[in-house]
């Protein structure tokens, strides 16, 4: 797994085009009041990407419903952000999946490369072995894999299933996977299912 193309501008440029994509169909959608949405996304310090980052990619896209008494806020999926976490979304992907099975100096390695630190590293790994799996949204969805991915594989199986047919350019099947991914990023969207 490469970890220099989540090093490079170029990529999270064109994930932002991803997410403008997903805003367009959002916006498409309006506000559930039926009030018209106008354009209001808001900073994000987002961590482990590239040093020269532009601002611009640090914006969350959102949006305001127009309507007096409403204003409700209606925020699309990303392909960039992973709910309210500070790690872009492909970091926390990539970080977590090249830790399995690591030793302790390619932690150390993994944390100098994106600056999450060893306490960090294992949330994530504990979010995509226990709290991932228990999510309606991969209940769901992970019959789309064949063959089937084991939980105790994510988020590697993941990657694999995106990335190992070998796109020519490997920006598609990380587009590919965070798009698949975006509706976890909404709130509510990593809560585990209930089961009655």
């Amino acid at each position: 797994m490469n970890h220099q193309l989540l090093r490079d501008v170029t990529f999270w440029t064109f994930l932002l085009g991803a997410d403008e994509e997903l805003a367009a169909t959002a916006r498409q959608a309006g506000c559930p009041c039926g009030g018209r949405l106008h354009r209001a996304d808001y900073r994000r310090k987002p961590r482990g990407g590239p040093k020269d980052l532009p601002l611009e990619l640090a914006f969350r896209i959102s949006f305001c419903c127009d309507l007096e008494g409403c204003r409700q806020r209606v925020t699309p999926p990303s392909t960039r952000f992973l709910g309210r976490k500070v790690y872009l979304h492909a970091v926390v992907i990539l970080v977590a999946a090249m830790r399995q099975g690591a030793n302790p100096r390619r932690v150390r390695e993994l944390s100098d490369l994106f600056g999450a630190d060893r306490r960090t590293i294992v949330r994530w790994q504990l979010l995509w072995r226990e709290q991932f799996p228990q999510t309606t949204f991969w209940k769901v969805e992970r019959g789309r894999f064949l063959p089937a991915i084991d939980a105790a594989a994510l988020p590697l199986g993941l990657l694999q299933a995106f990335l190992s047919p070998g796109p020519d350019d490997p920006r598609q099947g990380w587009k590919g996977l965070l798009w698949f991914l975006s509706p976890i990023t909404l709130r509510g969207g990593l809560a585990a299912a209930v089961w009655r």
